[in-house]
């Protein structure tokens, strides 16, 4: 009987603490439910961007990307997403997609303007920067060297 009572006492503890770590972990995670307007951007390219990405502006995390499609007549991607409603996007802000680092994830960078009015929900911002191709610029800068070509003095001697 003694044994059973310890059993049961160290599994509540147990319990007690991967509950604590699971409280901790959701804290500070980062998925607070916030109140939110939604936007939209049209881009050519979004390598790299994935529902839930973050939004940042000025570096600062403000919301994150809560959807992803292809417009069918237009066949840009066009990416919703949204920000804390307490902050306004003037009317003239940008939309970049932007490398977290050389070997970081990307991310949604939104570029305040300085327009007076500002964008209402669902609006959709109109000046956006697609992502980099990483690989396209490497065999560009690999395959527009031109080859040194060699005198005819050098050959002779």
């Amino acid at each position: 009987m003694k044994n059973n009572v310890i059993e049961t006492l160290m599994g509540a503890i147990v319990l007690f603490v991967a509950g604590f770590f699971f409280v901790f972990a959701y804290q500070n995670s980062g998925s607070k439910v916030i109140d939110s307007v939604e936007y939209s951007a049209d881009f050519d390219r979004v390598d790299g961007v994935v529902v839930g990405s973050d939004v940042r502006m000025s570096g600062v995390k403000v919301g994150i990307i809560s959807a992803l499609t292809i417009d069918p007549k237009t066949y840009l991607a066009k990416v919703s997403f949204t920000v804390d409603k307490s902050i306004k996007l003037p009317k003239d802000s940008s939309a970049e997609v932007v490398s977290d680092g050389l070997l970081g994830g990307k991310y949604l960078a939104i570029v305040p303007g300085g327009d007076e009015t500002f964008l209402a929900a669902g609006n959709t911002i109109i000046h956006t920067q697609s992502s980099v191709n990483l690989e396209a610029l490497i065999g560009q800068l690999i395959f527009s060297q031109k080859p040194k070509k060699r005198s005819e003095n050098s050959e002779e001697k």
